[in-house]
């Protein structure tokens, strides 16, 4: 039989800081308190996952804000602006980011539950390796740990490149893509894992797609946040993930239907 062998977990807004917060706050800070350019919550999540340093180039490529730059410095953004950019982006990041290493309810249990059933928990993420030495013990400090996580700093691309994904397989031991579940909360996960040809599943609660604190979804009734829910799982499925569940804690459901395809239809992913 071929059972799933290994999970892939993104960080922020999947395993640890619900509604990933601390990205979005650096980010706002960066564009509207130095650079005088407006950018909204939506804008400056679009492209989350990704390298940050390339997410600010993605956030200058949106049309509003390209031009918003041009009318305000009288010309094109270059590579220096986004070097100073991500320059700022670290600073106000790591005056925070040791706040932001909670656990999300429902993820140590659920994949110590999984790692019962000799299933290894591997991680990649958008952050830097300098930034993942905050956040790794932090949220070990608080019971929070994966067998494997590595960074984009000495890959070849970070996301939607599927190499982080890759040296989590070799590192781990897996021999088969079709023994490989990605979960993450943006659509750079999403198309991280598809880049890979490894099941992709995209988590709604807590995530950046959805945008909301815990508070929020707490006090919400469930009429208003059924379609806000519904939102971000169409556009994860047209990103390409497999499945999109509501909580981590309905994960090891998806994997066991992830397995009865595979012994099925081993070529069914």
């Amino acid at each position: 039989m071929k059972n799933v062998a290994c999970i892939i977990m993104d960080w922020a807004g999947t395993a640890v800081d619900y509604g990933c917060f601390a990205p979005l706050q650096a980010f706002i800070k960066v564009f509207e308190g130095e650079y005088g350019i407006h950018i909204t919550p939506r804008q400056a999540r679009e492209p989350m996952g990704l390298l940050k340093i390339d997410h600010i180039k993605a956030i200058l490529s949106m049309p509003s804000v390209n031009e918003q730059f041009k009318a305000k410095y009288n010309r094109d953004w270059n590579t220096n602006d986004v070097i100073a950019m991500n320059k700022s982006f670290e600073k106000y990041l790591f005056e925070s980011l040791s706040d932001y290493t909670t656990p999300i309810d429902g993820v140590i249990d659920t994949l110590q539950a999984l790692r019962d059933k000799g299933i290894k928990i591997g991680s990649t993420t958008g952050y830097t390796q300098e930034m993942m030495n905050v956040v790794v013990p932090g949220a070990a400090a608080k019971g929070y740990k994966v067998d494997h996580y590595i960074t984009p700093t000495n890959m070849p691309a970070g996301r939607p490149a599927p190499f982080m994904i890759f040296n989590n397989m070799i590192t781990l031991n897996v021999d088969s893509t079709d023994k490989v579940v990605k979960v993450g909360d943006t659509i750079s996960d999403i198309k991280e894992g598809v880049n890979a040809k490894v099941w992709t599943v995209g988590l709604v609660l807590g995530s950046s797609e959805l945008g909301l604190t815990q508070e929020e979804v707490n006090n919400m009734s469930a009429a208003k946040l059924a379609p806000l829910k519904e939102e971000v799982r169409e556009r994860m499925l047209k990103a390409g993930a497999h499945f999109v569940i509501d909580t981590i804690e309905q994960l090891p459901a998806c994997i066991d239907t992830i397995n009865s395809r595979l012994n099925i239809n081993p070529s069914n992913n």
